[in-house]
């Protein structure tokens, strides 16, 4: 990450109140169930994704969050609109938090990626700095969303909860740079199954990750260091 980066991307004072993120993958779509690249296809939810994210968005609106942001491609929006029938929160769309693209990949089944373009996803899987398909790379795909993320996170009230509805490539690059992780050790935070989410703390040095591929309401860490 640049220094120019970094700067960017400086979160709240540490000295400051705690806030918290929940970064919430959406519900399952048909192109989920064929393990076809999505991207940036707007592709929308299957009946199971709805409900899904009517479960979700249940535990979810019990946390009181204070706001909502979301991709604007449907499969994000409809689950974000979820929470927000429940919360009465407003959804603010951002197409910075839209999934990577991923140029002649989107379509094309996990099998066909391997097939077709078997080295540039070997190499996608070693960490290399790979434009899958021809479309963006993961850093790229960081740079868009996590200004947006720590935007909105800076207008949180003190103890605040933001929602962002996202996707999961989009999620877990947004995570590694928030976290300060080097790109290359970002494919380690393992993805996030279908309207499940994972939450960021401010701690003292930084943003933390408390929760990941969570389903149930987070639970307060006790005596992680003992």
């Amino acid at each position: 990450m640049s220094a120019s980066s970094r700067t960017d991307l400086k979160p709240f004072s540490e000295s400051g109140p705690s806030r918290r993120i929940i970064l919430w993958r959406h519900g399952q779509t048909a192109w989920n169930l064929e393990r076809r690249f999505q991207g940036t296809t707007d592709i929308g939810l299957t009946g199971t994704g709805v409900l899904q994210a009517r479960r979700a968005a249940r535990l979810l609106a019990s946390l009181n969050p204070d706001a909502i942001i979301a991709s604007d491609l449907q499969r994000a929006a409809s689950t974000a609109a979820e929470l927000a029938a429940l919360t009465g929160l407003d959804v603010t769309h951002d197409e910075g938090l839209r999934e990577s693209y991923a140029g002649v990949w989107q379509g094309l089944t996990h099998d066909e990626i391997i097939a077709r373009h078997g080295d540039e996803y070997a190499a996608w899987k070693r960490g290399e700095p790979i434009r899958r398909g021809g479309g963006e790379l993961e850093t790229e795909v960081a740079d868009r969303a996590a200004p947006v993320v720590l935007a909105h996170a800076e207008k949180l009230p003190d103890e605040g909860t933001l929602v962002v509805v996202s996707h999961g490539g989009t999620i877990r690059t947004t995570i590694g740079r928030l976290l300060g992780l080097d790109p290359h050790h970002w494919e380690s935070l393992g993805g996030l199954s279908n309207c499940c989410w994972s939450v960021l703390g401010r701690g003292a040095r930084g943003w933390r990750l408390l929760e990941h591929n969570a389903g149930t309401l987070p639970e307060p860490v006790l005596g992680d260091d003992d």
